[in-house]
């Protein structure tokens, strides 16, 4: 007897359906076809270990179960429970055969008829309700996570007898129903840290402030101790609050990547992250031989912070400079090309010198002649042409670590951050893919970031005297334009670019020397 199940198999942060043909005949042995890799074809070991252990006959004959469209390849162990149920359905142990063309079903099985978790449940439910499905059924841990997507039942099971009771009618099964906009609104804000927590430091939670309210990439150079790591951890405090489409695009990434925790639905900040310098190529930009989504697509809508930077491999940084500027990822393959996005905030830090103290107010730098500039050569040029801001970071002095003053919380600095997002929202509101001033154009720059007399003299004395490259002109125009909005200014002034041009150390020809 023939049977179909469907399933689903996820490309990229998009999935496709499977149909999962079984046929049971005359003859022996069992056959996996239409493309499956060492996982699936290992299934039918699970599956049968699964059907007898819960007293169902698994079949002696001959089993063929074919997974269609049979040219894309078919990875991972999420198939066993459909072709169980398939299994069971050809040898006639299912009495309602019909329902199963109405539900996709994926789930990896323990040999005890246990389901265990999969990846990538979000973008499945997506599809199953583009193609009119009745519903999903899932392993109760990913429930929540399909539950996101309305206008389908989505079932949480977490054995296979509630699968197969369930199509002999013996048993009902629940929905799983997710508030997803009251789950979502309610942890916006729910942060363990905050700026308040950060003593002294004004001048880098004020560039800090900037970055946030234009999207720009900040790199932090400072000694060790400064407190580099301790400021970036609390950029996505301040920053504005993911939308709900945000929200999803980013869950969809995490979905693929088996980044979500058990039973979470949505995710509802915007992401933080900060691999090791030792992250190889691929797992930093995303690829691999089933490709999968790197560093760089994980912090999509957040933040991705490199500490020392000079440490990551030169290939690795390299990788990045065309993910930074298209704001997506295409990773090419002989069969297929799949495109992840990798819309994220650069914050970067790094000591002065191998050593640490260059430039420091009370330590001596010990790095030999010509030490400083090797190391701030490990950083090509383009990348560092990329990062907007370049702020010097100090020590922090006793007197201020031990000062009773309250800092600014996070909750102040957001709405200020807030109000200046809101003001580029509407200027680039006709303009797709622009959101922020970290993203204009050289013909938007000469539209909105138009200076008087006095500005193009400041910022000729300062590219004159300071010996500022040409290449900082662009980004101390776009930063000195965020500064503005966060003054509610319609104007670019004087001394909003004598702010952005202070953000420019390492331009500086005498950095380094």
């Amino acid at each position: 007897m023939l049977v179909k199940t469907f399933g689903s198999a996820v490309y990229g942060v998009d999935a496709i359906t499977i149909t999962i043909e079984v046929n049971v005949s005359e003859g022996q042995h069992y056959f996996v076809v239409g493309l499956p890799d060492s996982a699936v074809k290992e299934s039918m070991q699970r599956v049968e270990s699964a059907i007898k252990t819960n007293n169902f006959y698994m079949p002696r004959t001959k089993i063929v179960v074919n997974l269609a469209p049979a040219d894309i390849k078919k990875s991972g162990s999420a198939f066993d429970l459909p072709i169980a149920i398939g299994v069971l359905g050809a040898s006639e142990q299912i009495e309602n055969i019909d329902l199963l063309s109405q539900y996709i079903m994926m789930g990896e099985l323990s040999l005890d008829g246990t389901i265990q978790p999969i990846k990538g449940a979000l973008p499945i439910a997506i599809q199953a309700r583009k193609e009119n499905f009745k519903g999903l059924i899932v392993p109760k841990q990913n429930a929540r996570e399909a539950a996101i997507v309305n206008n389908i039942e989505v079932f949480g099971i977490s054995h296979i007898n509630e699968v197969i009771g369930f199509l002999n009618g013996k048993i009902s099964l629940t929905p799983e129903v997710e508030n997803t906009r009251e789950t979502f609104y309610d942890a916006q804000y729910d942060f363990d840290i905050d700026f308040s927590d950060v003593k002294g430091q004004e001048n880098i939670k004020r560039a800090l402030e900037i970055a946030a309210a234009g999207g720009h990439n900040a790199i932090l150079i400072g000694p060790p101790g400064a407190g580099k790591t301790m400021l970036a951890k609390r950029l996505p405090t301040i920053l504005p609050p993911l939308t709900l489409h945000e929200a999803l695009e980013t869950t969809k990434i995490h979905s693929v990547s088996g980044k979500l925790p058990a039973n979470s639905s949505l995710v509802s900040r915007r992401p933080y992250r900060s691999p090791h310098a030792t992250i190889s190529d691929v797992a930093l930009v995303g690829g691999g031989g089933i490709p999968q989504p790197g560093e760089i697509s994980l912090a999509h809508n957040g933040v991705l912070f490199l500490d020392e930077l000079p440490e990551f491999k030169r290939t690795a940084l390299e990788t990045m400079r065309q993910p930074m500027e298209d704001r997506k990822v295409v990773v090419s393959r002989a069969k297929q090309t799949l495109e992840f996005p990798a819309n994220f905030m650069l914050i970067a830090s790094m000591n002065p010198c191998p050593c640490g103290y260059y430039n420091h107010p009370e330590k001596e730098c010990t790095c030999p002649p010509g030490a400083v500039q090797k190391y701030l050569n490990k950083i090509s040029g383009p990348l560092l042409d990329r990062i907007d801001l370049h702020v010097e970071v100090t020590p922090v002095s006793y007197n201020e670590l031990s000062s009773k003053t309250e800092s600014e919380t996070s909750a102040v600095i957001r709405e200020r951050v807030l109000k200046a997002r809101n003001i580029q929202t509407q200027r680039y509101k006709d303009l797709q893919g622009i959101h922020a001033n970290a993203q204009m154009t050289t013909k938007l720059m000469q539209e909105y970031c138009a200076i008087s007399n006095a500005g193009a003299a400041l910022l000729k004395r300062a590219i004159e005297r300071l010996n500022l490259s040409a290449r900082a002109y662009d980004r101390i125009l776009k930063v000195s334009r965020t500064i503005a909005d966060l003054e509610g200014s319609e104007e670019v002034r004087p001394e909003f670019l004598a702010e952005a041009i202070q953000y420019r150390s390492l331009d500086r020809e005498g950095w380094g020397g």
